[in-house]
């Protein structure tokens, strides 16, 4: 008995010590699920001047939750995107500007594609999926055939080409048909598929045969939806009943319309309930 219960000890002391980053964040979440941020904690959070850290948390527990997109927190977003120095939080920002932004802030957040920061660039990538103005389609194009942007980015700068059914876009998807890295490959070919209904794999000068030789590229283009995180619920999920978790489901960007004129749906918000706060 004594032997069995230094070998469990034993057993528990190397899962903690070989993945303590891991059961140290599940457990966190765990905890902090009884403790939440206030809602006003959360706003103030966020205007903190003198802590970066909390400005990019309150940021982005603003952003999720489902009164973010009221119009003050969106002219923060608008702010720190154009002006805040700080990387970490001009991410959260642009994300919470690309979930509660209007067709408009498109071109703010494409300005973005050109920030020294490759973390900037690739939220600025993804949050242009989900806001839709034709006006950035061609800055959208010029980042994805530079070759010395990385890799993810220019694998989310293809699927935001997915909506923009023009010459340039189908251009400079064929053109990354070719580029080194495989996911920046398939991500092209996704879009290509999205915008003309065919398929003619990875094979660049077949597509580029078959574009020259028709008069409707894109009559057979299958309705966009930016892409959404999902994955199976874990062990702190199920345990944490009283908190239930919920994805966010793709949906159209705004600005774009399905071909009966139909509009896309609000953005969908995850946590938090009640009135939005004010901002101190």
């Amino acid at each position: 008995m004594l032997h069995r219960a230094s070998w469990l000890a034993s057993l528990l002391v190397l899962a903690w010590t070989t993945g303590c980053d891991t059961l140290g964040s599940d457990w966190s979440n765990f905890t902090s699920s009884f403790n939440p941020p206030t809602p006003q904690q959360a706003a103030q959070w966020a205007v903190d001047p003198y802590d970066s850290e909390k400005q990019r948390h309150g940021t982005m527990l603003l952003a999720n939750a489902p009164w973010g997109g009221s119009p003050v927190y969106v002219s923060m977003y608008r702010v720190y995107v154009e002006e805040n120095s700080d990387p970490l939080v001009k991410v959260a920002a642009i994300e919470a500007l690309g979930r509660h932004g209007e067709p408009q802030d498109a071109e703010l957040v494409a300005r973005m594609l050109k920030h020294p920061s490759p973390q900037v660039r690739l939220a600025a990538a993804k949050a242009l999926q989900r806001l839709h103005d034709p006006k950035v389609s061609s800055l959208i194009c010029s980042r994805l055939v530079d070759e010395s942007e990385e890799g993810p980015v220019r694998v989310e700068l293809a699927v935001a080409l997915g909506q923009y059914p023009t010459d340039d876009a189908f251009q400079a998807l064929a053109a990354t048909l070719d580029a080194r890295e495989l996911a920046v490959n398939l991500a092209a070919l996704d879009s290509l598929q999205l915008l003309t209904g065919r398929d003619f794999g990875l094979d660049r000068p077949l597509w580029l045969s078959w574009y020259r030789s028709t008069r409707a590229p894109f009559d057979r283009e299958m309705v966009y939806l930016y892409p959404t995180y999902q994955r199976e619920k874990g062990f702190w999920d199920w345990i944490t009943f009283w908190s239930p978790l919920t994805f966010e489901k793709p949906s159209m960007p705004r600005g774009m319309t399905e071909p009966g004129g139909v509009a896309p749906a609000e953005p969908f918000g995850n946590i938090g309930s009640g009135p939005a706060p004010e901002a101190r």
